[in-house]
């Protein structure tokens, strides 16, 4: 089999496909968040990994649905910064708040540091903050054209 042939987990995936499996994350991630414990950052660890996901997934979606290409869409690798800027030339409205807080998980590592780096969970977003962007980016998405 060449490398042409190959296909990446997502690549014949619908548009409609990813964004039920978004929804799915979003839901998790709330459920999450109720298992947080006060003054217990790394408690609320899931609940941020869940969430950047859904918002990757559904950021994915709304590019998708704009033509534009799986193979792009993986080369841009977890940067939710390229993904926000992409979405937005091709017609993503989001609050300024919200952008600015999608370049910040970028530029802070967020989606890394979640994962790996228990000893930096002082630098991570606001849980408020993570909440009113997860929850834009999916009603803003869910609200597109098909």
């Amino acid at each position: 089999m060449s490398a042409e042939t190959i296909n990446y987990p997502g690549d014949l995936a619908t548009p409609e496909q990813i964004c039920l499996l978004a929804e799915e994350y979003r839901k998790a991630a709330h459920k999450l968040l109720e298992l947080g414990r006060p003054k217990q950052p790394l408690s609320l660890a899931p609940f941020r990994l869940s969430a950047i996901h859904a918002i990757e997934l559904y950021l994915n979606v709304f590019l998708m649905r704009k033509g534009i290409g799986s193979n792009s869409i993986r080369g841009m690798q977890h940067n939710l910064k390229a993904r926000t800027d992409l979405a937005k030339e091709n017609g993503l409205i989001l609050k300024s708040r919200t952008l600015a807080h999608l370049h910040a998980l970028a530029d802070t590592r967020e989606y890394l540091v979640t994962r790996y780096g228990p000893e930096l969970c002082s630098s991570v977003s606001q849980i408020n903050r993570l909440v009113a962007t997860l929850e834009e980016v999916a009603t803003k998405v869910a609200s597109t054209n098909k």
